[in-house]
């Protein structure tokens, strides 16, 4: 299977586009501030998917989607942050948790199957 066909890196690949066109709008100083810190944890669930996926370890790509894992909590906290700083709504924050909560779900089922024998 190439990385491009797993569910979970499109999800990733869809959120880390979809929190920079919502960025693009802001002014400089929310870009600066929030809206790099948003944009550098959406992009790093996709980043270390990938970066796992093309370990030679299963363990190593097990550490890489853990940090993948952390990347999409990070993600939230800035997504609340931009709520409650009035720079995003709450239909596309919760437009953006419900995707951050499905890829949740799939990811974790991801993470239990890396490894996985017929003996396991």
């Amino acid at each position: 299977m190439k990385l491009e066909d797993l569910v979970v890196y499109q999800l990733a690949m869809e959120i880390g586009d979809e929190v920079y066109f919502q960025i693009e709008k802001w002014n400089s100083f929310q870009k600066w501030t929030t809206g790099k810190q948003l944009i550098e944890a959406a992009d790093s669930i996709a980043a270390n998917i990938s970066e796992g996926y093309g370990r030679f370890f299963y363990k190593e790509n097990r550490q890489f989607q853990y940090y993948s894992r952390g990347s999409q909590t990070e993600t939230k906290t800035w997504l609340t942050k931009a709520k409650n700083r009035k720079l995003i709504d709450e239909e596309n924050y919760n437009a953006f948790i419900l995707k951050l909560d499905e890829l949740g779900k799939r990811h974790n089922n991801y993470i239990k199957s890396i490894g996985r024998t017929p003996n396991d």
